[in-house]
């Protein structure tokens, strides 16, 4: 009798290990947990740390001057997530505290370990490492404030992750945008592009020309306050004042300067680069405005300005008279770009651009070598194009190649850079790119630089396929929706909790598949037959607004 219960038991037991999702908790005790971005490693380990009242943040005492900020930052996150005070502290963590240190060689610069056991330990190679575990951290707790032990160590992808928001087209106010800046911050983004002009509006505050401004604006003291929370959220910002074109608002209150075309027409939002009074406005706005943003990029636009250069014969005279006889209308347009260029330049700064105004053999200049070129449309030079003939090698020694860099919200991918290296958003920082000023320039002058007759060398993309278009679509410029914010973000005051049944217990969980559409499983029934109506007098039509609509003649 004994040994048929053992074999009965012993069948049970091998056929309930045969079932479908046997293991599967300890195959979800060994997951990674679930973040944005994904963990790029992670160690199971045994037992679990749990988040309590009487937490702290530990700072090692040997980092104290660098983690202070970092410390008393996620303090105050962690308070508007869970409603709970935490202190911050120097020294070793106890069970149930989160503590925080640095020297760790081995990551890079923005990476950083995760320890979860009794304790939380993050540990970076610098404080921006640092602060990426925080963040980690605030996303784990917002699930539960129970952790499963073990070992996370963490770094991005690509050197410069960001977002564009388009203030020049929609006013969105200082508190929304503070609140975008954390939520970059969140999701571990560090770039936050400042469109602060465009086609409706200009929306900073000017000293220099206070008639171009829009009613809805921001202040110099806004974009201080924004700086200052971006430095505490490590998100650098890029400002963009958008030039040569779509400058409405600046050209409303400057008709004079108005690009005429030979038929008298003028342009609602292009300058005319032939007068002199235009580089002394552009040059008043940069000047004024640099200083605001101690960032190591300056955005000067150069998207969609003339396409037909043909009606416009003041921009081919004014190219010939600067840069020779062999000049086209186009070297108008980047003569403007490097004079903007050096502009920036002698600010500290380096010049981003967009992409679509630069194409091949249709001038005798080209951005200056340096540029970080954006690349968000295929109308125009692409990463993808080779180097036009008789520009010099993008191995020129002593010359650096033209950046480009994929506009991070337009396009799918990073694009490489000039040069036998590639350095993609992916690849570590650059000089180039992350902000190490270029030579300074002795061009202070209003007026576009010397001739010159070579081409800045373009660079070639191994990684970018071209951004697809609808045939015969016209360039546009409109930017996506900003991705929306987790349901109760970490600086929410309501206090984490079990989720609902039926609700999903974070804002990035998996959703459930579509339903499979249904297919007819009977034949489609015949159309019926229509008798035909006996001949009556025609339908007139009325217009509605801007509908037609059909009613009959009277009789």
């Amino acid at each position: 009798m004994r040994l048929l219960r053992f074999l009965i038991a012993a069948v049970c037991t091998v056929f309930a290990l045969a079932l479908p999702g046997a293991g599967t908790s300890r195959a979800a005790a060994s997951a990674p947990p679930q973040t944005v971005p994904a963990l790029r490693q992670w160690t199971a380990g045994t037992g679990s740390y749990t988040f309590t009242g009487t937490t702290r943040i530990a700072v090692d005492p040997a980092y104290t001057d660098q983690l202070s900020d970092e410390a008393a930052t996620f303090a105050e996150d962690l308070r508007a997530l869970t409603g709970r005070g935490v202190t911050v502290i120097t020294g070793s963590a106890a069970p149930g505290d989160i503590g925080l240190s640095l020297g760790d060689p081995t990551l890079p610069a923005e990476g950083y370990r995760m320890t979860a056991a009794t304790s939380l330990t993050i540990r970076a190679a610098t404080d921006t490492g640092a602060f990426n575990g925080t963040r980690t951290v605030l996303q784990l707790l917002h699930r539960s404030l129970s952790l499963p032990a073990g070992t996370a160590v963490d770094w991005p992808a690509k050197a410069e992750r960001g977002l564009m928001v388009d203030q020049g087209r929609k006013f969105f106010t200082v508190d929304w945008l503070k609140q975008h800046i954390k939520e970059l911050a969140y999701l571990k983004l560090n770039t936050f592009h400042f469109h602060l002009s465009d086609t409706f509006g200009f929306r900073l505050e000017s000293s220099a020309h206070p008639e171009i401004v829009s009613t809805d604006h921001y202040t110099k003291q806004d974009i201080a306050d924004l700086v200052a929370l971006g430095r505490t959220y490590h998100v650098t910002i890029v400002p963009e004042i958008d030039t040569p074109g779509h400058m409405n608002a600046v050209l409303a209150a400057h008709p004079e300067l108005r690009l005429k075309s030979s038929s008298g027409a003028l342009s609602p939002d292009f300058i005319d680069l032939s007068l002199p009074a235009s580089y002394t406005l552009v040059k008043d706005l940069i000047n004024e405005y640099l200083p605001l943003f101690p960032g190591p990029y300056w955005h000067i636009g150069a998207d969609e300005y003339v396409t037909d250069y043909a009606k416009y014969p003041q921009l081919l005279d004014y190219a010939r008279a600067h840069y020779g006889a062999n000049a086209t209308a186009k070297d108008t347009f980047y003569g403007f770009v490097n004079w903007a260029d050096a502009l920036v330049r002698a600010g500290g700064k380096t010049t981003r651009m967009w992409n679509d105004g630069i194409k091949s053999g249709d001038g005798t200049l080209g951005p200056n070598a340096g540029i970080v070129v954006e690349y968000w449309y295929t109308y125009g030079l692409t990463p993808s194009n080779s180097p036009p003939p008789g520009t010099p090698s993008p191995t020129t020694p002593g010359r650096p190649p033209t950046t480009y860099s994929a506009a991070p919200n337009r396009t799918p991918s990073g694009c490489t850079r000039a040069g036998p290296r590639t350095a993609s958003k992916a690849a570590p920082p650059s000089p180039t790119r992350r902000g190490t000023p270029a030579p300074s320039s002795t061009s202070g002058a209003t007026t576009p630089p010397p001739r010159a007759r070579t081409r800045s060398p373009r660079a070639s993309c191994t990684r970018c396929a071209p951004w697809p278009s609808r045939p015969g679509a016209r360039p546009s410029r409109s930017r996506p929706t900003p991705p929306s914010p987790p349901s109760s973000p970490p600086w929410a005051t309501t206090p984490p909790g079990p989720a609902p049944p039926g609700r999903r217990t974070s804002p990035w969980a998996a959703r459930p598949p579509p339903p499979a559409p249904r297919r007819r499983t009977s034949p489609r029934p015949p159309p019926p037959t229509r008798t035909p109506q006996p001949a009556g007098p025609a339908p007139t039509a009325t217009r509605s607004g801007s509908r037609s609509t059909s009613a009959p003649a009277a009789a």
